[in-house]
């Protein structure tokens, strides 16, 4: 019989590994199970212990206490030198101290009394720590209700803002700057949101001094219980800010209906309200009623598009004269206006400098021709640091100043036909149609180009040339503020916009549309870029309105691409270039032109110059522009 062959089959086990550390070498270490250590097991009991209910808390931490407070009784009682002698009185007074330091009494005697004493002293605890457990609740919930905002405000002649939106801390530090003029205020809002995260972002635009409260409270705007619960009837003005996200008109026509529920039909609050789909403004003029300022965001974003590609450069301008930070609009009513001319109060304001002139009805009247006569309510407005701005009563005639020994007449240049200019439009939201139709006024025709082709240079046409337009407009978007990034393709757009331009050596003025201000130190921006933060300027123009309802149709005439608005002209237009004279010599010429002077930006200068001294002199050069409110 054949003999099979064995096989010797190999070890499963895994091969041991060498033992680390110093040994001979080839030494293997025996692999070995872990033992929870000593800190391990004492943790799980806990965690066993604890899952058992307060009971079992309880009896152990009475075993900890009497653990730590019996020996040391002890120790204190064996160590002095007054304690008795007998082992029976030790023993007592060992009992005297624990109880006087747990509160249980600590008497002595027979079995019965040492357990009613413990039984007193037990009730006696349970009745405490209950009185203070409730009263130490009532201040946590009403710390509580301090820290949620539920609390009422006490306020007269503050202003009220109701939602929250990214333009609410713009907004708020304008209101706060508005009310650091007058040195008392406060500003209050309120929003279906948490308190502290309200108050943590606007707590920067809070000023340092003065008397100025800001005020958050959590509530819904549509609730008239919550709108009660800030004072709306005693407000000086309410701002209804559209809510970011779908369905924000409806969110604000009911913030109104609210609001007229919680102040009654004829309280005498001013309200200024914004929406952003102008389909829903005349329901929510209705809502609001009469005397109230309903605002289109997104057509007044729109306008300010336009006017930034009609007047290249004027995108900081705009943005300087909403804000409180220095000199804005004021609307001037002082004694003794009635029966003089606009052009001798424009000449008599030392210190500010004349608009137009606002009726007794309301109604704007920018630039008016000199010889307008002011009838008794009009008030004059004026570009100046705050209200106070000084009118000078009227002087007798006198012969006007040679100013022409200043200032030289302004060159005559022959008309010319202005020729026909096309913009090229990147991305496209909600406001493309009214850019479109708003260039179409102003005489620009908009092309709508393939961004995406633009941006991986691979497009052909209109899209991979802007150097054959005179604009280039970069929309935020896709699909407008709604998106998570609206800036995201504005920022990548502008990349390659300033990559082209180095490499093509030409610059084609561009206007883009940011919808946050954060991210505007990040756009990769050229020398001829308008950066446009639109969310920010309709915060700074409903600041405005609210602290002044005049200036609602002021501003609507200022933004036209049409009629008196804010231009840039070139300084050579009113004073040969070389020329020194003050900034009162060029509005003099200025006014003789049938334009009002508000200030200039040097050249090579990015921040313009708004109500400049006027008696300080200059050297004007050729690249100096002066600013100014006349027709297109």
């Amino acid at each position: 019989m054949r003999k099979e062959r064995e096989f010797t089959v190999p070890s499963q086990r895994a091969p041991r590994r060498a033992r680390p550390g110093p040994g001979p070498a080839g030494r293997s270490a025996k692999p070995s199970r872990a033992r929870p250590g000593v800190r391990d097991r004492a943790r799980y009991w806990v965690d066993r212990t604890v899952v058992r209910g307060v009971p079992a808390l309880v009896a152990w931490l009475a075993l900890a206490c009497l653990s730590l407070v019996a020996p040391a009784s002890a120790l204190l009682v064996w160590t002095d030198d007054a304690s008795p002698d007998t082992l029976r009185g030790k023993a007592a007074t060992v009992w005297r101290t624990v109880g006087q330091t747990l509160r249980l009494g600590g008497e002595v005697g027979p079995p019965l009394r040492i357990a009613l004493s413990v039984f007193l002293a037990l009730v006696s605890l349970l009745y405490v720590s209950t009185l203070v457990g409730l009263v130490t609740t009532a201040i946590t919930d009403r710390l509580a209700e301090l820290e949620r905002g539920q609390t009422t405000v006490v306020e007269r002649g503050h202003t009220l803002v109701l939602g929250w939106s990214e333009q609410t801390p713009t907004l708020v530090a304008e209101l706060l700057a508005a009310h650091a003029q007058r040195r008392a205020g406060a500003v209050v809002v309120l929003a279906d949101r948490d308190k502290a995260e309200m108050e943590r972002e606007a707590r920067d635009a809070l000023p340092s001094r003065g008397r100025i409260r800001l005020l958050c409270r959590r509530g819904r705007p549509t609730d008239p219980a919550a709108l009660a619960r800030v004072t709306p009837a005693a407000a000086e003005a309410v701002v209804v800010l559209p809510p970011d996200g779908p369905g924000a008109d409806a969110q604000v026509i009911r913030t109104l209906l609210a609001l007229r529920a919680a102040v009654g039909e004829g309280c005498p609050v001013r309200i200024v309200a914004g929406v952003r789909d102008g389909a829903h403004l005349p329901t929510a003029r209705l809502a609001a009623g009469p005397g109230a300022v309903v605002l289109d965001v997104d057509d007044l974003a729109a306008r300010l598009l336009v006017q930034c590609v009609l007047e290249p450069g004027i995108a900081l301008v705009l943005e300087d004269l909403l804000d409180f930070a220095g000199a804005e609009l004021h609307t001037l009513h002082r004694p003794g206006l009635a029966g003089r001319r606009y052009g001798e109060l424009a000449a008599a304001c030392p210190d500010s400098c004349a608009v137009g002139i606002v009726r007794a009805d309301g109604t704007p009247h920018l630039n008016p021709p000199p010889d307008t006569e002011l009838t008794p309510g009009d008030g004059l407005v004026v570009l100046a640091e705050d209200h106070r701005a000084t009118v000078l009563p009227a002087a007798p005639a006198a012969p006007a100043a040679p100013v022409a020994t200043a200032v030289g007449p302004a060159p005559v240049r022959p008309a010319t036909v202005p020729a026909l200019r096309r913009a090229l439009l990147l991305g496209w939201n909600g406001r493309g149609e009214r850019v479109v139709a708003g260039l179409a006024r102003g005489g620009v025709v908009a092309v709508r180009g393939d961004e995406g082709a633009f941006m991986a240079r691979e497009g052909v046409g209109v899209a991979a040339e802007p150097e054959a337009y005179d604009h280039v407009v970069v929309l935020a978007g896709p699909g407008g503020d709604g998106q998570p990034d609206p800036d995201g393709r504005t920022l990548v757009a502008l990349l390659h916009l300033r990559a082209r331009e180095r490499r093509t050596g030409r610059a084609v003025p561009v206007v883009a549309e940011l919808t946050d201000a954060r991210n505007r130190p990040l756009a990769p921006a050229a020398r001829r870029t308008d950066l446009l933060v639109t969310g920010r300027l309709t915060a700074l123009l409903l600041a405005q309105v609210s602290q002044n309802g005049h200036l609602a149709a002021a501003f609507d005439e200022l933004f036209a691409p049409t009629g008196h608005g804010v231009r840039l002209r070139p300084a050579r237009d009113f004073v040969p270039p070389g020329t020194e004279a003050p900034f009162a010599d060029l509005a003099a010429a200025a006014a003789r032109r049938g334009v009002a002077a508000l200030g200039y930006r040097p050249r090579d200068a990015a921040l313009p110059r708004l109500n400049p001294p006027k008696a300080v002199s200059r050297t004007w050069s050729a690249g100096d522009v002066l600013i100014v409110v006349g027709p297109a």
